[in-house]
């Protein structure tokens, strides 16, 4: 028996999943994509697949990986998702077909309780708080019971929470073989399971981060692997060039020179002036901070030339001299006390890291490689590479021969194309297999597309109060059920703003801003509704809402983007690419800009529909998408969603949805 066939039986209506996995339905879609991916594994190559919302791609792919009995690295974009797969997902499969498989979870090292650390925190002047030393307690009680360490185990501690740091460990201050907890340690217990586990689940941070530095554990695990799967992988080319260049801050620095206080004072107190020799690269760290105080946060600075721009040429190679100098001369005095405590010798270490970084910082870019300057309360120095193709192709595909096989790669977007060109250019996977599958929903009856005719443009200052004005009507309809997704960060200040002034008083929607809450509360809150007597809400978020959230049902049934998601021109990334681009020949507008928008634009189109009976309509607030030309391209990215010719047509559609609604809302 072959392993397509043991598959296809697999996924057939008789099939084990049928009988074992509660609700589930063969798809024709799903079955394609299992297939495609029981092939990549026979023959030893590279699969790339869009496999659109809700043609199940999570089975598809653990599958035939579960069936061939090789052993497997599955990376996710997110820990939440680690979680799903490792908890839930491979858990019914693994059950479904009796199979004698051990699974992992491995995630970076932050994300797991540090003994050591968590004994000395007490003894921070910081836990005076009374806040933070409750939370502290709590902590303090579950690791009495933990056997992970891992604090997604943890319920109600906030993963902004400022404790965290001082309860996990980095590379940087990890005191590895030395530190006395070193036997119970759960980063190494995590890193002995994954070594030992057939399936092995991690997250691209953590595969990125280890290609950089290999310190994770996962150089060590991938040559022993055979297939390796990435699942949400339109994420890869910008979580890898994260970690594939260099960065700098002086939020670093700073918490370098915390770090040596708090350890010279414990254990070399009077044996030098430490307040002395920590506070001149305090002062020189500040005055770096300093040389940026004249720009607004959120500024990202061209790094062409010497300095970066908006820069005082004197002024900032100085600061940058000064805080190298005084870094080597903190490095010399803790080399004098090396010998004390094992801990000299990592904040050694890690301080000649940061004045290597200094120096290179000091020093023309790389060729290859884009700087640049992000101004926030910290400086943030960051070289980056304009993608990973390079990468991908020297450290993954052509490394270690005869290891890893088959590397598959999937996301529910992955391009506009029928070469799926956006991703595998960018990634280095011309050569791989492409699939695209489309999705089993009926957009045309579920789903309509707005886009009205009469707003001010996208440039207009005028653009986004206009969008909130607009959004209140139809959200008071629906009483609530509206998610509104901008595309800037000021777009989402006015609009919310906006929008809470409009309701504030009235009692009649709660208005769920981005960055009021934790992301999770938001969500659970907007998923509560108008139900149990509460507010219909209006969600309004940036960045991170346009992916990864799953509002099923009548939940969300409109869905509002403010304009067509361009990335910005200036982004020093962005001008890279598109000078890489023009060398080639190429248009950087359509083949980056346009691209990059369709695929956003897909991806926050697709928070919308996620059930075969959900119902919806998406308005985008941006003329551009029927006027222009290349509106006809972005169009065609979206679903076939019905189309809306008015606002009388919109309203006519709300009403129909209102007949569901469990509370009687009155217009704003």
């Amino acid at each position: 028996m072959n392993l397509a066939f043991e598959v296809n039986e697999a996924f057939s209506s008789q099939g084990i999943l049928s009988q074992h996995i509660e609700n589930f339905v063969p798809r024709n879609g799903q079955i394609e994509m299992a297939l495609a991916v029981t092939h990549a594994i026979e023959e030893g190559r590279s699969l790339v697949v869009e496999a659109s919302t809700g043609i199940g791609k999570t089975f598809s792919y653990l599958v035939p990986a579960l069936l061939s009995s090789e052993r497997v690295l599955i990376s996710t974009a997110t820990k939440a998702l680690q979680d799903q797969l490792f908890g839930s997902d491979l858990p019914r499969l693994v059950d479904a077909f009796n199979l004698p498989v051990r699974i992992a979870l491995l995630k970076g090292r932050t994300s797991y309780l540090c003994l050591y650390r968590l004994e000395t925190a007490r003894q921070e002047t910081y836990y005076s708080n009374d806040l933070s030393a409750r939370a502290l307690s709590k902590v303090e009680q579950w690791s009495q019971v933990t056997k992970t360490g891992d604090l997604a185990e943890l319920g109600g501690l906030d993963e902004r929470s400022p404790i965290i740091p001082f309860i996990t460990s980095t590379k940087d201050n990890c005191l590895g073989s030395q530190c006395p907890r070193v036997r119970a340690c759960h980063v190494n217990l995590a890193r002995r399971e994954a070594m030992a586990a057939d399936v092995v689940v991690i997250n691209h941070h953590l595969f990125f981060a280890d290609l950089a530095v290999r310190e994770s554990g996962v150089a060590e695990l991938l040559p022993s692997v055979r297939i390796v799967i990435f699942d949400e992988a339109h994420q890869l080319n910008e979580t890898g060039v994260q970690f594939l260049g260099n960065n700098l801050s002086t939020g670093q620095m700073l918490d370098f020179c915390s770090d040596v206080l708090i350890v010279v004072v414990q254990l070399a107190r009077g044996l030098m002036n430490w307040h002395e020799i920590v506070g001149a690269m305090e002062k020189a760290t500040r005055d770096l901070r300093k040389s940026a105080d004249h720009l607004f946060l959120g500024t990202k600075l061209r790094w062409t030339g010497s300095i970066p721009e908006g820069l005082v040429d004197e002024v900032w190679e100085q600061a940058l001299q000064a805080a190298h100098v005084t870094c080597l001369q903190v490095c010399a005095a803790l080399d004098t006390v090396s010998q004390s405590a094992p801990d000299f010798v990592r904040l050694h270490e890690r301080g000649l890291r940061l004045a290597d970084r200094m120096e290179s910082f000091a020093h023309p870019g790389k060729p290859g490689f884009v700087r640049w300057v992000d101004v926030g309360t910290q400086l943030r120095l960051v070289e980056s590479p304009v993608n990973i193709s390079s990468a991908v192709k020297s450290k993954m595909l052509s490394a270690s021969p005869g290891a890893v096989k088959s590397w598959i790669f999937t996301s529910a977007t992955l391009g506009d194309d029928e070469k799926l060109s956006w991703f595998t250019q960018p990634c280095g996977l011309e050569d791989a297999k492409v699939l695209r599958i489309g999705s089993p929903f009926d957009y045309e009856r579920q789903a309509a597309l707005y886009v009205p005719p009469d707003f001010p443009k996208p440039g207009n200052v005028a653009h986004p109060g206009k969008v909130a004005e607009c959004a209140a009507i139809w959200a008071s309809q629906l009483c609530g059920r509206t998610m509104i997704l901008t595309t800037t960060l000021h777009a989402l200040r006015v609009i919310g703003d906006k929008l809470q002034s409009v309701f504030e008083n009235s009692g009649q929607l709660q208005v769920l801003v981005q960055g009021s809450m934790p992301k999770r509360a938001l969500i659970e809150r907007f998923r509560e509704g108008a139900s149990l007597g509460r507010q219909g809400c209006i969600l309004v978020g940036s960045a991170s809402f346009w992916e990864g959230i799953d509002l099923p049902g009548d939940v969300l049934q409109l869905l509002i983007i403010d304009k067509i998601p361009f990335p910005p021109p200036t982004d020093p990334l962005a001008e890279a690419r598109s000078c890489l681009l023009e060398t080639e020949g190429r248009s950087p507008f359509i083949h980056y800009f346009l691209p990059e928008a369709a695929v956003a634009l897909k991806q926050g189109a697709g928070r919308l529909i996620r059930r075969e009976t959900d119902q919806g309509v998406l308005v985008v607030c941006d003329n551009r998408l029927v006027s222009m030309g290349y509106g006809r391209r972005l169009l065609k990215a979206l679903p076939p969603m019905q189309r809306l010719a008015s606002d009388a047509e919109l309203m006519n559609r709300l009403i129909r949805f209102t007949k569901t609604c469990t509370k009687d809302c009155l217009q704003p």
